[in-house]
């Protein structure tokens, strides 16, 4: 009767821990398959339905993870030319608020890391 208890919430621990991580694999396949609908539409002139995902991408960036931002960055940086401004293409808006915000969580997470130091 013990041992069935044990298992029982073993088996319970980790069916839950499988739905946790699959939930996250399908969010981050879900934030690549938008990415890439908006790279794709706005490159084939799509320019409405772009904006729209462009926009979710925008509202969604608080809650992306750093990591999935640097590979949004990644991906438009092959897409775009950095050095020059190009404010009406909305990839290249996207590469430079995607670089914004990453360097915003740089310097708060360096000034966290300033704070922990600082306590005694």
């Amino acid at each position: 009767m013990e041992y069935k208890f044990i298992l029982s919430f073993a088996a319970v621990l980790t069916v839950c821990s499988l739905m946790v991580v699959r939930q996250a694999q399908l969010k981050q396949m879900q934030r690549v398959e938008l990415r890439e609908a908006f790279i794709l539409l706005h490159t084939r002139g799509y320019k409405e339905e772009a904006q729209r995902l462009y926009n979710r991408l925008l509202r969604d960036m608080e809650q992306s993870t750093n990591r999935e931002l640097f590979d949004d960055f990644q991906r438009t940086l092959i897409l775009v030319d950095p050095t020059t401004q190009h404010p009406e293409n909305l990839i290249w808006k996207y590469h430079w608020t995607v670089s914004n915000e990453l360097d915003r969580r740089a310097e708060s997470t360096l000034q966290r890391a300033h704070e922990i130091a600082a306590k005694k």
